[in-house]
């Protein structure tokens, strides 16, 4: 269940890399000028000479925090996911996760609730460019409170990483109690008829998808798969097998994300009945972030008609 609170994940990372830094962690920050958005400014005015601002360069800020963490740094950088990895994907590739340097990527306005900034700022595809760069590991937070505990996971572990934030507050779904591990998906509701496997801002529609269908007797678990990679297998082959049919839900294209990721490996291991709900072979117009998922289908409403779909089909 959601609670009352909300609050937006991108607000997670200034306010945990001061707390870290504080408690002894040799953080550094390379800004590319959204600082203010990202709230990585909030580290820069707490520890001026650990943040290093480089301007609208984003190829440069990545050059910049790879030179950081070859001298054994632990480096920040943040910007929007369109802009990273999109627009430095080849600094990514060559300059940290070939040689695997310590640089974690926190990507705010991910998705298309980042609304009226339009096509051009809608990140729909960085999963696909960040999931295919070998060693990287790939985390969506589903609210603020998870997106705390993976930045930092990514801190405390060395090699890169990428984490996915919003623009928008939505709800905090997490009790005080949850623990984020890295590696692992978190059943955030029990079921047996149906799975749907979310992340990010679809972890909360899948959690009221589940229940209009819970109001039809029908009982659907919800996966969180915060962590994209390395991916929960057990957790992902467990569900299928279990429960016979499975639902992915996405902010992002359907194609070298989620979706992507569970078929596989179903394909491999556990042949099941699918249905992937996400952006599909288009881009986003400009709009309200609640406009843009209604028109887009990426509602509960949605989820649950895919859920009935593939229960009807698991069963012949």
């Amino acid at each position: 269940m959601t609670n009352k609170a909300a609050a937006a994940t991108r607000e997670a990372l200034g306010p945990t890399l001061v707390r870290l830094c504080r408690q002894g962690l040799d953080i550094v920050v390379v800004d590319a000028d959204l600082g203010s958005s990202t709230t990585a400014r909030q580290f820069g005015k707490a520890f001026p000479e650990r943040f290093f601002p480089v301007g609208v360069a984003e190829q440069n800020m990545v050059n910049v925090a790879a030179g950081l963490a070859a001298a054994g740094k632990t480096v920040f950088i943040s910007t929007f996911a369109v802009f990273a990895p999109g627009r430095c994907f080849d600094q990514l590739r060559l300059g940290v996760a070939q040689p695997r340097l310590n640089v974690k990527v926190v990507a705010s306005h991910a998705g298309i609730i980042t609304g009226e900034d339009g096509a051009s700022a809608h990140g729909i595809d960085d999963l696909s460019l960040v999931l295919s760069l070998p060693g990287f590991h790939v985390i969506v937070p589903a609210d603020l409170m998870e997106a705390e505990q993976a930045i930092e996971a990514a801190a405390r572990t060395s090699g890169p990483f990428y984490v996915r934030c919003v623009r928008p507050k939505i709800p905090i779904i997490h009790d005080e109690g949850y623990k984020f591990r890295l590696g692992k998906a978190h059943v955030a509701r029990q079921g047996k008829d149906v799975t749907v496997m979310a992340i990010g801002v679809m972890v909360w529609k899948a959690l009221e998808a589940a229940e209009l269908l819970a109001s039809e007797g029908i009982g659907c678990r919800v996966l969180n798969m915060a962590c994209l990679k390395p991916l929960d297998v057990e957790a992902v082959l467990a569900a299928a097998r279990e429960t016979g049919a499975v639902v992915t839900a996405e902010d992002h294209l359907v194609h070298g994300g989620l979706a992507s990721l569970v078929a596989q490996t179903l394909a491999l291991h556990q042949p099941t009945p699918m249905a992937f709900i996400g952006m599909q072979d288009q881009y986003a117009v400009s709009g309200r972030w609640d406009q843009l998922m209604e028109r887009y289908g990426l509602t509960a409403e949605k989820i649950a008609e895919a859920a009935r779909s593939v229960i009807a089909r698991k069963k012949g």
